[in-house]
């Protein structure tokens, strides 16, 4: 048996990346606090441009989803 790393198991890091002063996880609490990533399909990205669209749009669909809730209940 050989002692060569597999090919995805090699090291690919260049010479110019320095992680010296790095530190690990330094942005975890941030996700962890309530940031949300949301991938968006190719077709949905295409009519949503930026976060505040997408938002407009979220809000104005719970907005008449909690309408049709109201008119149910009535």
């Amino acid at each position: 048996m050989s002692d060569e790393p597999e090919a995805d198991e090699q090291d690919t890091m260049r010479d110019e990346y320095d992680f010296t002063g790095g530190v690990r996880g330094k942005h975890a609490s941030l996700v962890a606090g309530g940031t949300n990533l949301v991938l968006l399909d190719p077709d949905v990205a295409e009519m949503f441009h930026d976060s505040a669209s997408v938002n407009e749009a979220l809000r104005m669909l719970v907005k008449l989803a909690r309408q049709q809730t109201e008119r149910a209940a009535t």
